[in-house]
């Protein structure tokens, strides 16, 4: 399999766009002080939302929660929550009163398959991009500094959990890794495995009713953790880049993926066009054409007639 994957990065810290071969999502994490939970007192909050938008398919809705992006959002949770990718008790503020909630919104932008390796790529991009408010207490007062006044504090994680999408066919004869839409309305079966780089699975779920053998689950397994190696350093060096773009206060993020060196969209190379003897020329084509027919006024007793006839 070839990776076909492009990761870019908005103005803002968060923002992540990523295609996955035709299939694009977009991912923006924002924070915001809120009461913890009573059971977890000390831990931040992260919460996942998967907007699937009819601009990305007529098959989606507006306005209504789909079986899919149901089953995306809570794959998406097991995937980072459960796997406790992000240190949630750094973002305790005040014990029992103030923590970080961390927001990760996933909208989709174009569907052709595979929306959950995506939106795992583009989510955990978007978290290792994002830089929260520093902030300060005196008391009981909580002080938050904008980016000028403080360098704004990035995420602690420590891993970063990735899906990997298999499809089966033939009742698991036949695998194939990251499916597009046309596969996926034909397969028999799906397994999607979620690893990060260390060879840990963070979680696992096969869907469809096929039932897969234990040689096949380990050879997807194999598979998964050279994809999700080569993904990782593919997002390392992303973010690495675009590190390094606005530390020398170069173009970033949408600036950036603007095209250069041309005016419009769609730039043509200019039409040879020969103009000797334009005047000869079009004096011989007038000789030639024939001459047009002679047309003549309707006569306006006529006229009075047609109308009286008309009513």
């Amino acid at each position: 399999f070839d990776l076909n994957i492009k990761i870019t990065f908005g103005t803002d810290y968060g923002c992540c766009f990523v295609d996955l071969g035709k299939t694009r999502v977009m991912a923006q994490v924002s924070s915001e002080l809120v009461a913890p939970k009573e059971s977890r007192p000390n831990e931040g909050i992260l919460f996942f939302n998967i907007e699937l938008s009819p601009m990305a398919s007529p098959a989606f809705e507006q306005g209504r929660q789909s079986e899919l992006s149901v089953k995306l959002n809570r794959q998406l949770e097991r995937c980072f929550r459960n796997s406790k990718c992000i240190d949630t008790e750094s973002l305790c503020v005040v014990s029992g009163e103030k923590v970080w909630q961390i927001r990760v919104d996933v909208h989709t932008l174009n569907h052709d398959g595979n929306l959950m390796d995506a939106a795992s790529i583009a989510a955990i991009t978007a978290l290792c991009h994002f830089r929260r408010p520093d902030v300060s207490i005196q008391g009981e007062e909580i002080t938050l500094y904008t980016p000028e006044e403080r360098d704004p504090i990035p995420l602690s994680i420590y891993h970063m959990p990735i899906s990997v999408s298999f499809s089966f066919f033939q009742q698991g004869t036949y695998l194939l890794v990251d499916p597009i839409e046309r596969e996926e309305r034909v397969m028999d079966g799906l397994l999607m495995i979620a690893m990060n780089k260390h060879r840990e699975i963070c979680s696992i779920q096969s869907s469809g009713g096929i039932m897969l053998l234990k040689e096949q689950v380990l050879r997807c397994s194999k598979i998964a953790s050279v994809k999700v190696s080569e993904i990782t350093e593919l997002i390392s060096k992303a973010l690495e880049n675009d590190k390094k773009a606005r530390k020398a206060g170069e173009r970033c993020g949408f600036a950036e993926s603007m095209p250069q060196d041309r005016i419009t969209a769609l730039k043509m190379d200019e039409t040879p066009v020969e103009m000797k003897d334009v005047t000869e020329k079009a004096e011989d084509i007038v000789k030639k054409s024939e001459e047009p027919p002679q047309t003549y006024p309707l006569n306006t007793r006529w006229q009075k007639h047609r109308k009286y006839l008309y009513i």
